[in-house]
């Protein structure tokens, strides 16, 4: 209800009203057109209080930060979304690598991949050649 609302937060009803007339604000209703605040329609006013109070942000520069709260929020759920399906895709790619050797193009066992070379020779330091060189 909207007069126990305001009391709780010390406001005046009519901010209330105000905040949901500019759409910062949706509190359902009930058949006898009441407000009913759930606790996301109250952790909402509370940033909206925040910013207001704390921080003298203006209603349209509150309007400008809670729409891209809601952005950051549904880029955070994709980001996550994508970071399931990339764990999920390796999980498979890395269990069915045997799988993808057998079947390649060029044949390969094990040791092919995980045989080392030697490494090159260091290049020469202040004019002197490589001992490779000095054999020529």
């Amino acid at each position: 209800m909207i007069s126990a609302v305001a009391q709780k937060y010390n406001i005046h009803p009519q901010t209330l009203r105000l905040y949901e007339r500019e759409g910062l604000l949706r509190p359902s209703r009930t058949d006898g057109n009441t407000r009913l605040y759930s606790d996301e329609d109250l952790a909402e006013l509370e940033t909206i209080l925040a910013l207001t109070r704390d921080l003298g942000v203006n209603l349209a520069g509150v309007e400008i930060v809670l729409n891209m709260r809601k952005k950051m929020e549904r880029m955070q759920k994709e980001v996550n979304e994508f970071m399931v399906y990339v764990k999920r895709e390796l999980a498979k790619g890395l269990g069915d690598w045997e799988q993808r050797l057998n079947t390649a193009l060029v044949p390969t066992t094990n040791a092919d991949l995980t045989s080392h070379r030697p490494a090159a020779a260091a290049p020469a330091v202040n004019g002197e050649h490589s001992t490779a060189a000095k054999s020529l």
